[in-house]
């Protein structure tokens, strides 16, 4: 039996009325979202080698990154193919010219070298490669980091080292942050020592780790009304003090930016077990000020930028190597680069492999001493 006119014209009618609906649902929850989504301080005069200001566009929740989502990019790494064991070390080394190699599961873990890293970095030198290591952690400034590389019976030189605590200051002197502003820190020395480096003004730090609010009845915490920044990184002396404080700087000083060097949600600080990373601490004051945080560290591509920049460096002609896939392996993707897993530190062969995980290097191996035993041989 056919359907009568009239119903077809009411189920057309009830569809067309879910549909418009579903439209006006989707604008509602977008405009909702908007309000959330990051602000740019007046005085950010972005130059090239800055991380690019938010868009207006629905965020890409996989990204971690302080540049807009592409989503083109966004379309090639879901369809990209999955991850090929390095199987001839000598092809990859001839077809880049500078190796970046994070440092924490790549290099060390912890206080202790991993197996084989000297001889490889020693032969990657002979064979004429250029070498930059560039970590999250921002606990140590460039020196610092430079003294941890001796200690360990390391050559590098420290303008070979970028720290997250250096990019933090290295950003800052990018969009020209006003003379008469200070940085609030929560993090430790590293930062510290890299802002003054750099000429800044700062307050907090590590002496804010014992500070302590005595919550009585009309009790007011005061803050500085001159700090334009607050930045977070990792910090062992974290504590509620430190999340107020930068808390009141964001939210009531006008434009105050909020820069994390990292949202690494666990690092190496021995090579027992994982620990709680910086992306901890940074989470705790988005949470409280329902903002983002511009992130300089990886994977954003400021980094990437400033050492293509500063060696002349064309980023096709470099590989990244490194042991997470959110952080390192996205940098270099990020930045247009050949990308090398290795399974020295935080990420499983499993976890590569895992159906729900969408970010493929171009190859993985277990160390980075795999470049010795899979007939890297010297060319003369």
């Amino acid at each position: 039996m056919k359907t009568p006119p009239t119903a077809i014209n009411r189920k057309t009618n009830e569809l067309k009325a879910m549909l418009s609906c579903s439209s006006h649902s989707s604008r509602a929850a977008l405009s909702a979202f908007s309000h959330f989504l990051p602000t740019i301080s007046p005085y950010s005069k972005f130059s090239s080698l800055s991380p690019k200001p938010f868009s207006s566009k629905p965020l890409n929740f996989g990204w971690r990154a302080s540049s807009p989502p592409n989503p083109g990019m966004a379309a090639s790494f879901s369809a990209r193919a999955s991850a090929q064991p390095l199987q001839n070390a000598d092809e990859l080394i001839d077809s880049v010219e500078t190796f970046i190699f994070d440092c924490d599961g790549v290099i060390w873990k912890g206080d202790s070298l991993i197996d084989g890293v000297p001889e490889t970095l020693d032969m990657l030198r002979s064979r004429g490669k250029r070498l930059v290591f560039v970590t999250n952690n921002s606990t140590k400034s460039r020196k610092q980091y430079g003294k941890k590389f001796e200690t360990l019976g390391l050559k590098v030189s420290e303008e070979e080292i970028f720290a997250s605590s250096f990019a933090a200051a290295a950003y800052l002197k990018s969009i020209n942050f006003p003379e008469d502003k200070k940085v609030y820190v929560i993090g430790e020395d590293g930062i510290l020592k890299e802002l003054e480096l750099a000429g800044f003004d700062y307050l907090g730090g590590p002496e804010d780790g014992g500070k302590k609010i005595e919550l009585k009845p009309g009790f007011l915490m005061e803050h500085d009304e001159n700090v334009g920044a607050v930045v977070v990184g990792f910090d062992r002396y974290f504590n509620y003090y430190k999340i107020q404080y930068g808390t009141l700087c964001i939210r009531e000083n006008p434009g105050c930016l909020f820069i994390a060097t990292n949202r690494d949600a666990v690092t190496h600080l021995t090579d027992a077990q994982e620990w709680a990373g910086g992306g901890s601490m940074v989470g705790a004051l988005a949470g409280s000020t329902q903002r983002e945080p511009l992130v300089v560290g990886k994977p954003s591509t400021f980094m990437m930028d400033y050492l293509a920049s500063k060696f002349g460096i064309l980023k096709s002609q470099i590989c990244m190597v490194g042991d997470r896939l959110d952080t390192d392996i996205m940098f270099g993707q990020n930045g247009g680069c050949k990308t090398l897993l290795v399974l020295s530190g935080v990420t499983s062969l499993s976890m590569l492999q895992s159906t729900n995980n969408s970010i493929q290097p171009d190859f993985y191996t277990n160390k980075i001493s795999d470049f010795l035993s899979l007939k890297a041989t010297t060319t003369v």
